[in-house]
């Protein structure tokens, strides 16, 4: 029987099921005691962050009134540690070769119909190019578990690759990498090659559930995946990303076992996760996402990113093109810090449309606007989009970012980062329309940097982006 010990490096300690079960419990037997919600929302009003059993009584309770109250303090803690800035990136995937059985995922080894690809160098810099030319400066990179197609040596070629191309005024400045937990000496390499954020789902902490949804395959021990961040973090890797499937299994479960990850995180490195990210499970080719029993409804998901924004207010939250437009709307004031745009789930599929009887994607788009609508979309509803990677190139990443996010000082660089990198891609990518709109946007906010000096260098630099200049940061 194992004990739950968040310090420990055991997945079954940090991610204890007897601890997870009890919470539920706890939360269960809680959900209506309002004395204890109205102490639990007054702690998160703190900015400091909850526990898993203090946030499980929140999302247990129904209390309507209780319920506006967490998600009004969550807008407030957004606007706190975030302003009002969504960054933006878009996914590329290299390869879907892939050695797993994940039953949710058509990149499945037994999944004879989808068309298998891996990009070549020469690919990449079509599809850089292309990724470049709409704007985007900040990407994920994903590929499947295949030790033979994908070996560490040709992530980091695409990386070098990746961030060589320079395309007009374009440049990929952030490369965040997805692919599968791995050893402590590729942790380090893919360190070495400079990537931005680690980032890996573990789909489901529910051991039992884990073994039976990744029946073969490396991917199945459970163990070996959950103490990925570990290794991570122990080979130099300061910001890792975090998420959960939710609809592989209770999202009750799912959410105490990601904040329970949180906190070891924070326990044992001293620094929590960078992101989390929050995906549902979506229809693919060979996947019905209706053969999963436990999808959670618009309002459920609203609330765990509300629940989760004043439980790690610190910790960037990312929503992808898997939801619509108007459940993206829904979350983006309740704490999401960060969204793809124009996003391709094939592999490649930028430079040119992939026929269909190619079809590679991993799941299926709900938002399938170009970049330059997304931006547009943001800025009529007040938000500033923003192509920063200044934090990361400053070495502002791990216990550094931390320090500064969690005393609210991060807005003091990243507002006027936004709205530079907002203005290149208003000179050089953006629709007439857009341009229009975004330049009235940032003569409205450089008015609310309340830093004279910072101000005045913020308005000379965004003259000389107007005058052809590229790349400052603060």
């Amino acid at each position: 029987m194992y004990k739950y010990d968040a310090k420990s490096l055991k997945a079954e300690e940090f991610i204890n099921d007897e601890e997870i079960r009890e919470t539920l419990a706890y939360a269960d037997a809680n959900k209506d005691n309002v004395e204890l919600i109205d102490a639990i929302i007054a702690k998160a009003g703190e900015r400091k962050g909850l526990n898993h059993r203090e946030a499980s009584v929140l999302l247990a309770c129904q209390i309507p009134e209780k319920i506006e109250e967490v998600y009004a303090l969550a807008q407030q803690i957004k606007k706190d540690f975030y302003g009002n800035r969504i960054v933006l990136f878009a996914p590329l995937y290299l390869s879907n070769y892939c050695v797993n059985g994940c039953v949710y995922c058509p990149y499945h080894l037994k999944n004879k119909h989808i068309a298998r690809k891996k990009l070549t160098q020469e690919e990449i810099v079509k599809e850089v190019t292309a990724l470049q030319d709409m704007g985007h400066k900040r990407l994920a990179i994903e590929a499947g578990e295949d030790p033979v197609n994908n070996p560490i040596e040709y992530i980091l070629e695409c990386i070098q690759t990746i961030y060589s191309i320079k395309h007009k005024n374009g440049a990929i400045r952030r490369v965040n990498v997805n692919i599968a937990a791995t050893t402590v000496e590729n942790y380090r390499k893919l360190k070495e090659a400079g990537i931005g954020t680690y980032i890996l789902f573990q789909e489901t902490y529910h051991k039992e559930s884990y073994e039976n949804l990744h029946p073969t395959g490396p991917k199945h021990d459970y163990a070996y995946h959950t103490e990925a961040m570990d290794r991570a973090m122990e080979g130099g890797i300061d910001d890792v990303g975090l998420g959960v499937l939710f609809g592989l299994e209770m999202y009750r479960y799912e959410f105490a076992g990601l904040l329970m990850h949180a906190e070891h995180l924070e326990a044992v490195h001293g620094v929590g996760p960078h992101t989390i990210s929050v995906p549902r499970v979506k229809h693919a080719d060979d996947i019905d996402p209706t053969a999963f029993d436990n999808g959670i409804s618009d309002d459920i998901f609203a609330k765990i990113c509300a629940l989760i924004r004043i439980s790690v207010p610190y910790t960037g939250m990312i929503i992808s093109t898997r939801e619509s437009q108007a459940v993206r709307e829904k979350v983006l004031p309740l704490g999401v810090s960060q969204i793809s745009g124009a996003s391709r789930t094939s592999v490649g599929g930028y430079a040119e449309p992939e026929p269909e009887e190619e079809n590679s994607e991993q799941f299926d788009v709900s938002d399938q606007r170009t970049l330059d609508e997304v931006v547009n979309w943001l800025m009529k509803m007040g938000y500033i989009p923003s192509f920063c990677t200044a934090c990361y190139r400053e070495g502002r990443t791990g216990d550094r970012f931390m320090a500064l996010c969690k005393n609210m000082q991060i807005l003091n660089c990243c507002h006027p980062n936004a709205l530079m990198t907002l203005k290149e891609y208003l000179e050089d990518y953006a629709g007439e329309e857009t341009k229009k709109i975004g330049m009235e946007l940032i003569d409205r906010e450089l008015e609310k940097i309340p830093n004279p000096k910072v101000k005045q260098t913020a308005y000379e630099h965004i003259h000389d982006i107007a005058e052809g200049k590229r790349d400052f940061r603060f």
